[in-house]
Order: structure tokens, then C-alpha cells, then sequence
């Protein structure tokens, strides 16, 4: 086919739309539609999801000579995608495999890692899948020459930019290239292919265009092209009134101006990247946000010619991870030149400055994270230590900023005040407006800002319907369909008529099913490089279900004297080496039982040792270990980082080993466990790593526990966590230390997709636009959603396959406005009597129901398999 045109559409794919053969053959459809219809494409691909973030792990590992089974990852993750392309990925990227060695080895024998080195590492990812890329789409028929961005893209040289943000944080030049435009027009193929995130400097060094940063590149090509239009496309097709992950009631915004989008990218929703806004602005180029699940489907369009709806909030967003920076003062009240003196402290610590509230004698700011800027504790000392010496300084955080972003905000005070009467219950460290009236920000504590956005969102969206500006929420683009292919699959379809017999007999009820308890202990079995696996009983403590668990051969993890009694109750039996105790913040007494009935006892906290040192002389302990980042599917379920309770820091482990030596106790184990509900199957080998890297002062360390924490979906059409993946990482990990036994410690993983609450619906009722269905039972079974918003699925077992005709809160019978089970969700007609099915629910359900309201939780049963031959 000969190239007809240069009418570019530039279109950026990101690391989840092309990690997979089938995303691929969806790349090649949009481009053929592009090349028919008159353009000429030109394609900018991320590196596959996730391996940038391996790159710099590797990194981190060369620095202590363990780079080997990451680098091998990170090379088989290219060769599986590879093979599933039909491309030879040994040869086509061979060279990049031999410089990424030369470049680890050169990092192992000098032990450092320079911004420039950096940059080089970091830009393999995305110059090894456009490699395989080209190969493909060439292979599949259409012509495509791979370009490298970095002898496309120059960065600018700004004043007072440090080495970071010059290499790992460039800016580049967005104005119209002749030249470039020229170039291009003299390639022989359809269709050009290149990288985001990376570009050239004018020394021909590479250079990063920070985190995130694909988007940005792609809006520089747009702009130096003159392109038709920018598509971006990714997993969600286009900007929502909230995060449709955590609110699918969330509608698609469907068009939007320059001046809204950047507001959205900028008070964090993550579809698109802040900076990759003004490079087409200024050219006056249309970006249409696209999804490459449903390429069919129209997104979100952000151009000049949006249409106007007046005075009106359009989107609520957060950002978390703010880090707030308070000055105190009684001089700066009419002192000429405090607020330079002080932003001039930023500036030469390389902080740039976000957010500002003032006072007389208060200036708060957050720090802009946006630009690459690395907020470690040492920069954040060196900067208050600064401040001080003019002020009183303060760091304030983690905190979130929440902000409504609409048009005209200041007009319709008066119409938000009912939904900002939810803020009465927050603690407001700094509040903003912008000057432009296009967006207010109140920046909370972190982990109620997930609350607080539920909270505006439905004041503010649940009655507004689809428009021109609205459309669809996302429960209605996605949900629907995927929870007909997920409940077409959920073991609860299948023995739905066991269950409403059940039902009919006892209700509320929780239901755990003998055959999925089954087939997931068998999964778990499939991770070969973990020796022992300890089930976490605080999940779910039901006898049946220890029962199968201690006939499978696992161990049980007790956290209390209780939980070692009930297990010793049912087992009398059973080996003391089954039984890991990890007591928190514990008394004495504790301890000394935990060595009496246990043959492990975890220890994370040096204070044990220092007040009752006769407890532990002689025995042999466990440490467990922060590892300063949490991982999972909520605030409240992270359990590492400065905010938990959690774990030893590693700089505490040199005095803690001190002490154990003092006492006479053996240090046999780490432990580390980051959180829950953890679907990134690389954090468990991360986990491994870290605690090795610790191990070269206790000669007699053996055992690495790993935690649990293993993730299941939360919502339909979420993918599972891959286990095989979880498997080979922890396999090349084992092959670089065996000298450790590797240990887990999984809880809901193997109970949370077993379970599930019965409960009759015992009132409908419509209040305005909004309908309530009621049950005979809430947050006194099931904590879960009013304590850390969590979400389960919802169907009517009566009526499962009735068509879906009402959008309805599921709400229990506790006198509390917080005892809702469900909000928004999709049901057919629903009456009294029917079963509502609460799904994934095997997990912290019932362990910890309550009898508020004096009134009596749902009971539980197993229900067991169906014989073979049945």
C-alpha cells in the first residue's frame, strides 16, 4: 500500500494495551481504519505494563550483586510476548539484552546508579517492545519502519534543573517541525512506529520525559506534526465524574475543553498525564481518549469547540501521597520578602511548590510530585532543617487532595453547600480555589480521602443522567456485560438451587463452598519455591473450613492465644511446627505462651526484648521487617510504610540483632508482609529480595516468610492475580539464594471467592430519583464496606437471570447512615423475599460480625462438593 498522505493521527498505546498478542491484532485494526480512511499513522507505545518499574528494580539489585533473576524476568516477559507474536525475540533483541548486562555489571562493580545511567536502563523497555512491535504489524501485513524518538524528541535545556529532573524529568521542544514533518513524509511504509517516555538530549545522551511519560511524547509528536488529532488509547475508554475503579456509578465525560481536562489530569485522574495537555493546545489539536478493550466505543473528546453546560462540577478527583509543608511564624505577618526567602529554600532543594493556603502567620504548601521530584526523607530533612532556621516548619502527611473541577464554580456555592457538608467530618489541612474558577481542592488525611469521594459524588451525581456532556456510567459500558461472563463462571450459578434451599432453611446465612476451598489450596500448591504455607486464621476461623486447610497440609498463622487455642481444640494433635504465632503490640504473657504451644514466634518490635529478655533467652524468633511501602487494595489493609503499626524499619535491625545476641536468641527468619489484596504478581519476589539483602549479618537466618496477601478481583471483569507468574518470579529468586526456605502465609486468597452472604430483601423503596432495596442483615455480618468502602458483587439469586431494569443502594437494617452494603448497583425488579447473593465474601466476613443493634449476625455452613460420578 503506498502512502496516499501525511494528515497524521498520532496514537499512543500504553504498557497494558500491548502486552498481549490480542492487544497487537487490536493495534493493527485501528491502524488499517486510520491508513482506509486517509490518515497516516504514526504509533507510540509505553513499554510492556510493569517493566519499568522492573528496570529499576534491577538496578536496585546491581547495586548488591542480585540482578541476575531480575534480568532474567524482565528478558523472559519479552520472549514470552515474543513467541505469542510469532516474532524471533532472541535475535531482534539480543542487542538490547547484551547492553542491559553490560550496563548491570558496570552498576555491580562501581555501585552507582547516575541519573544519565539511569535514563539508559529505564528506556529499554520501550525500546524492546516497539522492536517486537515493528516485527509484528510488519509480519502482519502492514508496512511500519521503527523510528527511535531519542533522534526525534530534543529536550530543553531549563535554568536551575538538577541532574535528576535534566535526565529523568525532561522537557522537550513542542513547536511545529518542517523538518521532522519531512522526514517522515519520505518513509516508504504505512505506518511509523516509535517509544514514549524517552528522548535525546543535545549531547545524544538519552533522556526520560518522567514517569508517566509516553503521553507527553506522544503530545510532542502531535504538535511537531501538525497532526489531525492525538488518540490516546488505554484500559478505561476516556475521563469520568470519579475513579470508575472505585465508583462504577462514575459517568464518561464525553467532551471536555483544554482548560477542564488539564484541571483532571492535574488533581489526579490518572488517564492522562498532566503534561501531555499543553503541546496540542497550542496547536489547537483535538485528543480523543480511546480503549483498546472496546475500540468500537467513543470516548472522551478534549478540544476547543467543547460544548458549554454552564455553571457546573464536572468530575471529583484525588491525589494521594501529599506531602504538606506548614510554616509557622509571627514576623511573616507584613515582612517584605518572607514567602521568596522561603520558596528559594524549595527551589534549591529541587521541590517545586503545588498547592498554597496563607495566613498571617501561616503559609502551608504542598510539594509538586508531577516533575519527577523524589520526596525521600533525606531531601525533606535537608529542606525543613533549612526552613527552620527562619520559621517554625512542619512535614504534615501522607495527606490526599480532593478537588471538584467543573466551570463557574464560584456561582453555585450556594447550590454545592448540602454536598460540602460532608467535609464536616474531616480534618482540613489547606483548602484552594484556583483563579481560573475551575476547580476547589481540600487536602485531607489520606486514608479518608476514598470516603470522602464516595461521599461528594453521590451528593453531587446520583441524580444526573446521560447528555450531551454525561454519558454512560461505567457499571453500564463494562460491568454488566463482565459480570455475566463472571457469574456465568462463579461457582454460585451452579449451585444456586443448593443455595436458596439453603436460604429457606436459615437466613442471613454465609455459604463457604468445599470445592473452590479446594481447587485454591491446589493453586497455591502450584508456587514449587515455597516451602510451607501457614493459612492466616483471622481471614475466616470456621471449623469445616480449618478442617480442609490442615488436611491439605498447611500450617496455621495465629495472631493471638485464642486463635492457638482454637486450632489445638480442633487438632489436638497437631505438630507445634504447623503453628506460626505473630503477636502485635502484645503483653508478656502472650509471648511466653506463644513459645509454649508454638515451635515459631514472630517477633516486630526490639521492646520484647529489651523489657522481658527471660522470655526469649534461649528460643529461636522470627523478625518481621518494613519494607517502607505497602502494597493493596485499600489504605487500611497496607501494612507497611510509616503509617502502619507494623515491622521493624532495617535501620533498627542493627540494634535489634545487638539485643537478640545479648539475650542469647537465634534470629532464624525474616518476615515482611506488605498488605492485602495485592494483584502485581512481582511483589512477592520483591518482598523475597528485600529481606535478603538484610540477611549478611545473622548467620542464622533460614527462612524468608513472604507474607500472604495474594489479591483476588474485586470487581467483575477484573483480572485474577496470575499465579504462574507469581510462581517464576519466586523461582528465579530461589535459584539466586537457596539457601532460604521460602514461607507464605495467604489468608483471604484461599477464603474470600468460596464465601458468600445470603440475605432476603425485606423493603424497596424510592426516594426522589434513587431507589433502596433493603435486607435482613448489614453491617453487623458484613463490615467490610462501611469500614474500608469495599466492594462485592450483588446479585439477585431469585431472579439471576432477569433482565437488569433498576439502579438501586442495598442497604441493611442497623441504625447507621453508613450500613449500606452495595451503592449503585444493577438489579432486576427486586420484591420482598427475594435472596440477594453477596459475593466474595468468605474473608473477613463472619470473624468479624458484630451484635450491634442487638442484632444477631448471619450463621455460616459449608456446602459441600458434588461427588464426581453425581
Amino acid at each position: 500500500m503506498s502512502v496516499a498522505t501525511e494528515n497524521w493521527i498520532v496514537m499512543k498505546f500504553g504498557g497494558t494495551s500491548v502486552a498481549t498478542v490480542e492487544r497487537w491484532q487490536t493495534i493493527a485494526h485501528v491502524a488499517r481504519q486510520q491508513i482506509e480512511a486517509g490518515f497516516r499513522p504514526l504509533i507510540v507505545c509505553s513499554a510492556i505494563s510493569r517493566i519499568s518499574r522492573m528496570l529499576e528494580r534491577l538496578l536496585n539489585e546491581a547495586l548488591h550483586a542480585t540482578a541476575d533473576p531480575v534480568l532474567s524476568e524482565i528478558r523472559q516477559r519479552h520472549l514470552d510476548l515474543a513467541v505469542g507474536l510469532d516474532v524471533d525475540g532472541e535475535t531482534l533483541l539480543k542487542p538490547y539484552f547484551d547492553e542491559l548486562e553490560r550496563l548491570t555489571l558496570g552498576v555491580t562493580l562501581t555501585r552507582e546508579v547516575s541519573p544519565p545511567l539511569k535514563a539508559r536502563v529505564l528506556a529499554m523497555g520501550e525500546l524492546m517492545l516497539t522492536t517486537l512491535g515493528a516485527a509484528y504489524l510488519n509480519a502482519a501485513g502492514l508496512p511500519t519502519r521503527w523510528r527511535d524518538a531519542r533522534a526525534m524528541l530534543r529536550s530543553v535545556e531549563q535554568p536551575r534543573m538538577i541532574p535528576h529532573q535534566r535526565y529523568l524529568a525532561a522537557v522537550c521542544d513542542a513547536d511545529p517541525d518542517p523538518v521532522l514533518r519531512a522526514d517522515l513524509a519520505d518513509t516508504d511504509t504505512d505506518v511509523i512506529l516509535t517509544q514514549g517516555f524517552i528522548a535525546g538530549n543535545r549531547a545524544g545522551e538519552t533522556v526520560l520525559v518522567g514517569w508517566g511519560g509516553s503521553d507527553t511524547s506522544a503530545a510532542y509528536f502531535a504538535a511537531k506534526l501538525q497532526a489531525h488529532r492525538l488518540e490516546i488509547w488505554t484500559d478505561v475508554p476516556g475521563m469520568f465524574t470519579a475513579n470508575p475503579r472505585l465508583i462504577p456509578s462514575a459517568r464518561l465525560l464525553q467532551h471536555l475543553d483544554y482548560d477542564e481536562a488539564q484541571e483532571l489530569a492535574s488533581t489526579g485522574a490518572e488517564v492522562l498525564h498532566p503534561r501531555c495537555i499543553d503541546p496540542v493546545r497550542r496547536q489547537g489539536i483535538p485528543l480523543f481518549i480511546r480503549c483498546t478493550q472496546a475500540p468500537e466505543m467513543d470516548g472522551t473528546v478534549i478540544a476547543d469547540d467543547a460544548p458549554s453546560a454552564g455553571a457546573q462540577v464536572k468530575a471529583i478527583s484525588a491525589r494521594l501521597g501529599i506531602t504538606l509543608i506548614a510554616l509557622e511564624s509571627a514576623q511573616m505577618w507584613h515582612q517584605v520578602g518572607f514567602l521568596a526567602q522561603a520558596f528559594a529554600v524549595f527551589e534549591r532543594h529541587g521541590l517545586s511548590i503545588d498547592l498554597i493556603a496563607t495566613s498571617e502567620a501561616n503559609v502551608t504548601v504542598s510539594i509538586d510530585t508531577m516533575h519527577g521530584a523524589d520526596l525521600d526523607p533525606t531531601t525533606l530533612e535537608a529542606l525543613l532543617a533549612d526552613l527552620n532556621r527562619f520559621c517554625q516548619a512542619k512535614q504534615i502527611g501522607p495527606c490526599a487532595a480532593v478537588s471538584l473541577v467543573g466551570r463557574h464554580l464560584r456561582s453555585i456555592l450556594h447550590e454545592l453547600g448540602p454536598a460540602l457538608e460532608v467535609l464536616g467530618e474531616q480534618q482540613i489541612h489547606l483548602v484552594t480555589q484556583a483563579a481560573s474558577d475551575l476547580n476547589f481542592t481540600f487536602v485531607v488525611e489520606e486514608p479518608h480521602a476514598e470516603r470522602l469521594v464516595r461521599k461528594l459524588h453521590a451528593q453531587l451525581f446520583n441524580r444526573v443522567g446521560t447528555d450531551a456532556l454525561f454519558g454512560k456510567t461505567w457499571r453500564e459500558l463494562f460491568e454488566e456485560a463482565t459480570a455475566t461472563q463472571a457469574g456465568a463462571r462463579a461457582w454460585w450459578r451452579t449451585r444456586r438451587d443448593d443455595l436458596l434451599a439453603l436460604a429457606s432453611e436459615t437466613s442471613p446465612l454465609y455459604v463457604y463452598d468445599e470445592a473452590t476451598l479446594r481447587d485454591t489450596v491446589a493453586r497455591l500448591h502450584t508456587i514449587e519455591a515455597v516451602e510451607r504455607r501457614f493459612y492466616a486464621m483471622k481471614a475466616n476461623e470456621h471449623p469445616d473450613v480449618l478442617r480442609l486447610f490442615e488436611a491439605a497440609g498447611l500450617g496455621f498463622e495465629c495472631v493471638s492465644p485464642g486463635e492457638v487455642e482454637h486450632a489445638r481444640t480442633l487438632f489436638p494433635t497437631l505438630s507445634p511446627d504447623r503453628l506460626l504465632f505473630t503477636p502485635n503490640f502484645a503483653p508478656r504473657d502472650d509471648y511466653a505462651f506463644g513459645f509454649r504451644a508454638a515451635t515459631f514466634v514472630t517477633l516486630d518490635n526490639p521492646y520484647p526484648l529489651e523489657a522481658w529478655p527471660e522470655v526469649f533467652a534461649g528460643r529461636e524468633i522470627i523478625v518481621r521487617l518494613d519494607p517502607g511501602r505497602g502494597h493493596g487494595h485499600h489504605k487500611y489493609v497496607r501494612t507497611a510504610g510509616s503509617q502502619s503499626k507494623f515491622g521493624v524499619t532495617p535501620d533498627e535491625l542493627e540494634r535489634l540483632g545487638m539485643l537478640a545476641r545479648e539475650v542469647g536468641t537465634r534470629i532464624i527468619g525474616f518476615h515482611a508482609h506488605v498488605g492485602s489484596g495485592i494483584l502485581t504478581p512481582e511483589t512477592w519476589s520483591e518482598t523475597a529480595f528485600f529481606l535478603a539483602s538484610l540477611a549478611d549479618s545473622f548467620p542464622d537466618l533460614r527462612i524468608l516468610n513472604l507474607g500472604g496477601g495474594l489479591g483476588v478481583p474485586e470487581r467483575p471483569g477484573a483480572l485474577p492475580l496470575d499465579v504462574a507468574d507469581v510462581a517464576e518470579a519466586l523461582s528465579l529468586f530461589k535459584k539466586a539464594h537457596p539457601r532460604f526456605a521460602l514461607w507464605m502465609e495467604p489468608g483471604r486468597y484461599l477464603v474470600a471467592e468460596a464465601g458468600v452472604l445470603l440475605a432476603r430483601v425485606t423493603q424497596v423503596k424510592r426516594k426522589g430519583a434513587l431507589h433502596y432495596v433493603g435486607v435482613e442483615t448489614g453491617m453487623n455480618s458484613l463490615i467490610r464496606p462501611a469500614l474500608y468502602g469495599s466492594y462485592h458483587d450483588i446479585v439477585n439469586l431469585t431472579r439471576l437471570d432477569a433482565p437488569m431494569t433498576i439502579t438501586a443502594d442495598v442497604v441493611g437494617p442497623i441504625c447507621e447512615t453508613g450500613d449500606v452494603l452495595g451503592r449503585s448497583r444493577r438489579l432486576p425488579e427486586t420484591y420482598e423475599g427475594d435472596v440477594l447473593l453477596i459475593a466474595t465474601a468468605g474473608a473477613y466476613g463472619h470473624v468479624m460480625s458484630s451484635r450491634y443493634n442487638l442484632r444477631e449476625p448471619a450463621a455460616e455452613t459449608m456446602l459441600r462438593a458434588v461427588p464426581v460420578d453425581a
